[in-house]
């Protein structure tokens, strides 16, 4: 069995756009006729060049091979090019293709994916949700209305879920780490009070940013937080600095977590090292592919530290994350999106019920995607999947943004 053929999909889910603007899908069909789909999370480059590195990629290191050699093609892309690094353009392309070797790899022998990563460790996974504006709730003023925020923690606590994110701490700025403006640590705490108020002991609370603030920074919003117990501060200053995460670690009693920018177990193992994070976030679709986040929980294992794959992004990923979780036996849980789009393209093969996700024992990933559906919604904007802003932290008049991936502005 070779791997033969390669078609790529760009499909865009309805506004808001939650996970991203666009989805790069990969299909792959071997010469005995057998389909895998994937999915690469790599957004450094609009999806036309994508699209070029992910052929290149395929064409260079995949093409003729035996699937079955993922180690072999993982290691040419990882050195192509003399690099032996974390590239996490190329990363991402072959990590989406890997992932499509993986769902072959199942079909071929009528196995799922985890029962080829060792078999089933876990009956049930954890999920955790964004809180996303619920019907009758403003897209405009959400992110920024406390109040909203703890109504859409209370609907998520009836649905099951066990587990809340949230991110109000101010802008995603281009300019790397900022200290936070004392409004946006205000807003935080108001964020924090009135979704713990919400949701009692019976949920956690995950305190999000995104790589936002400068150490000093990052210690001053987790004291000013931490009196409401989040179970986790995520990537609290850009994730290129793990000595400098490790100051944050060391300064708050809320667990740091990291990983959704980081790629291959070489980045992942700086963190670990450093005592930058108690909790690890790969996304597959970036991170390597399933192998790779194979490897990444056995280093976490090892430092005692737990995972919980992200999500911000398709539902081929989301199919990956759940084999890779049913597999390992330190998951702490997994993000989960449920749209309608996120369920249709994959026929409703992924249930959140009551908080947690029973993974298939279907073969390879244990989904059927729609590729008529993926290919009615082709994305033909210009903005990447997520974008940050060039404007810097606003220490006047606050810091409004708009959550999802909303339409570029002229």
């Amino acid at each position: 069995m070779k791997l033969q053929d390669l078609e790529i999909i760009v499909t865009a889910p309805p506004a808001p756009g939650w996970g991203g603007r666009y989805w790069i899908l990969v299909k792959l069909t071997t010469d005995t006729g057998i389909t895998g789909w994937g999915e690469c999370y790599a957004s450094a480059v609009g999806p036309v060049a994508m699209r070029a590195v992910i052929e290149d990629v395929f064409a260079r290191h995949m093409a003729g091979e035996n699937p079955e050699n993922i180690e072999l093609m993982y290691r040419r892309a990882y050195s192509a090019g003399f690099t032996q690094r974390p590239d996490p353009t190329v990363m991402g392309a072959f990590s989406g293709l890997e992932i499509a070797c993986w769902d072959i790899l199942g079909k071929d022998r009528d196995r799922s994916v985890h029962a080829l990563l060792g078999g089933r460790m876990n009956e049930r996974v954890r999920a955790y949700t964004y809180l996303y504006p619920q019907p009758g709730q403003s897209l405009d003023t959400f992110w920024t209305d406390p109040d909203a925020a703890a109504k859409s923690a209370a609907q998520m606590l009836a649905k099951g879920y066990t587990a809340v994110k949230f991110d109000p701490a101010g802008p995603y700025t281009i300019r790397g780490g900022h200290m936070p403006a004392a409004s946006d640590i205000s807003q935080s705490v108001a964020f924090c009070k009135a979704i713990r108020a919400a949701v009692g002991d019976r949920a956690d609370l995950l305190f999000g940013t995104h790589g936002q603030f400068n150490v000093a920074g990052a210690v001053r919003l987790a004291q000013a937080i931490a009196p409401y117990d989040p179970l986790w501060f995520e990537e609290p200053i850009p994730p290129d600095a793990p000595e400098d995460m490790a100051r944050v670690a060391r300064a708050t009693s809320i667990p740091v977590a990291t990983g959704e920018r980081l790629s291959t177990r070489a980045e992942f193992a700086a963190v670990l090292r450093a005592g930058a994070a108690e909790i690890l976030q790969p996304a597959l679709g970036r991170a390597g592919g399933i192998w790779e986040g194979r490897k990444i929980a056995v280093l976490a294992e090892s430092f005692t530290a737990q995972v919980a794959p992200h999500l911000y992004a398709g539902p081929v990923e989301w199919a990956a994350n759940i084999q890779l979780c049913a597999a390992i036996p330190n998951v702490l849980m997994a993000e989960s999106i449920e749209t309608a789009f996120h369920n249709d393209l994959i026929r409703g093969a992924i249930r959140v019920e009551d908080g947690f996700i029973t993974p298939s024992d279907a073969p390879g990933l244990g989904i059927e995607v729609d590729e008529a559906l993926a290919r009615a919604h082709p994305y033909d904007g210009d903005g990447l999947h997520l974008e940050m802003q060039e404007a810097p932290c606003d220490y006047a008049n606050g810091n409004n943004f708009a959550g999802g991936a909303p339409p570029k502005s002229d």
